[in-house]
């Protein structure tokens, strides 16, 4: 039985817009952000009754744009059990400057946000020459890169991953891969192709808990392959609430179901040690 449950992909909303505006990148904002918000005190109150000991928490693109003042500050204030992941605009001149201007209030880590749930997902700034000093900057400081992309954007992050082996790169939602087809996957060929690549890491969400049970998908067939590809070593759990509907607790309950097919040892791996390898500060 799994002992202890690190999250790595849920995000908190200010309730004071005076001193957090929304700025949402792409002009748009999120509907989840402003039907279900969730405070970094609401976030705390759901991990203590969903028994998630600690949380890097991703930042709200899709309401806050490239300020990152909320996650950050909000982290600050729960320092001994979150971590703050922050998005910079990595395109800009000025780009490393920022990233060191927000990792010396308390940033953590990284993400770049191709598209979503308010945007047709946009690669092409993965690879763009102009994003390499960020990059370099990540390597020297020892720090962790998310990416929010689909299958269109997995040649351009096998890419960066390549130039920048020493930087780690977890896959948000899995690269949303198609699972549909079932055993033995073959819709997900460009995912599974990533395995070589051991810096690349794949963060395991509702979103892909929903889809191991889609068409012919079940999770008895799509989460052992995963870990027989890729390694539990390379797998975490991020609940993505509360962008994803649900309480954290029933969030949990359902990862949880969906993985009882794994190893002890993998589950403990997935839901508490990757995440821990990957971010320094959530270790005990």
């Amino acid at each position: 039985m799994t002992s202890k449950f690190v999250d790595i992909h849920p995000h908190v909303i200010s309730d004071d817009e005076g001193a957090y505006p929304p700025a949402p990148l792409f002009g748009k904002r999120s509907d989840w952000s402003q039907e279900r918000p969730s405070t970094v005190e609401t976030l705390i109150a759901s991990m203590d009754e969903a028994g998630v000991a600690k949380a890097a928490v991703v930042h709200s693109s899709t309401t806050y744009g490239f300020d990152n003042s909320y996650v950050v500050d909000a982290c600050n204030r729960y320092a001994d059990r979150l971590i703050a992941v922050g998005s910079v605009d990595v395109l800009a001149p000025d780009a490393v400057d920022t990233i060191r201007s927000w990792v010396d209030r308390g940033l953590k880590g990284l993400r770049v946000f191709t598209g979503g749930s308010t945007k047709e997902f946009d690669p092409s700034e993965l690879d763009d020459p102009r994003v390499y000093a960020a990059w370099e900057l990540l390597g020297e400081l020892g720090l962790t890169m998310c990416i929010q992309t689909g299958p269109v954007g997995l040649a351009a992050v096998t890419a960066l991953a390549k130039r920048f082996p020493n930087v780690p790169i977890i896959l948000d939602h899995l690269g949303r891969p198609d699972v549909t087809d079932g055993a033995p996957y073959a819709n997900a060929q460009s995912l599974f192709d990533l395995a070589p690549i051991e810096s690349i890491y794949l963060k395991l969400t509702p979103r892909i808990m929903g889809d191991s049970k889609k068409g012919e998908a079940t999770p008895e067939t799509l989460f052992p392959k995963l870990v027989d590809v890729f390694g539990a070593q390379r797998m975490a759990w991020g609940s993505n609430y509360p962008t994803s509907p649900g309480t954290l607790v029933e969030i949990k309950a359902t990862a949880e179901a969906r993985l009882a097919c794994l190893t002890d040892a993998d589950r403990e791996w997935i839901f508490a040690k990757t995440a821990q390898k990957l971010y320094s500060a959530l270790d005990d």
